[in-house]
């Protein structure tokens, strides 16, 4: 499912770099840990990049967590993950009323229940990074060029 799931997202992407009006998506890999937002730079600067060359209509960013802390506490990291992307892409010049944040704590991690097995662990910790995400979808036009 998961792999499905990236092809037609790949798909997608290839379609809007050729001009057609679909969505350009990209997944960012643990933007941010448990204390503070460490947002991976060079992946927002390649998306600023890529957007400078279209209409943008509206950026999602949805920020995710693992499984460790509680509801509360994963729902507010996410929604917290989220929010340091849109500042980020703000302080490049995106417009900020085109960026949408919202959390989706740990109820939708991309893996799977006997991926990563035992108790909390460094060796679980690192098993569960691709969890401890932000996908940013970018919803516009290409310009011609």
């Amino acid at each position: 499912s998961a792999l499905l799931e990236r092809r037609a997202l790949r798909r997608q992407r290839d379609r809007a770099a050729r001009g057609r009006h679909l969505p350009a998506v990209d997944a960012i890999d643990e933007l941010a840990h448990v204390r503070g937002a460490q947002v991976d730079h060079a992946k927002l600067d390649g998306l600023v990049t890529q957007v400078a060359d279209m209409k943008v209509e509206v950026i999602i960013a949805v920020g995710h967590a693992d499984r460790f802390g509680s509801d509360k506490y994963n729902q507010k990291l996410s929604e917290k993950r989220a929010e340091s992307v849109k500042a980020y892409l703000v302080s490049k010049g995106v417009e900020p009323n085109r960026v949408y944040t919202e959390g989706k704590g740990e109820k939708q991690p991309v893996t799977k229940p006997g991926d990563c097995k035992g108790p909390k662990s460094k060796k679980v910790i690192a098993c569960l990074q691709a969890d401890r995400r932000v996908d940013i979808e970018v919803i516009g036009v290409r310009q011609p060029k």
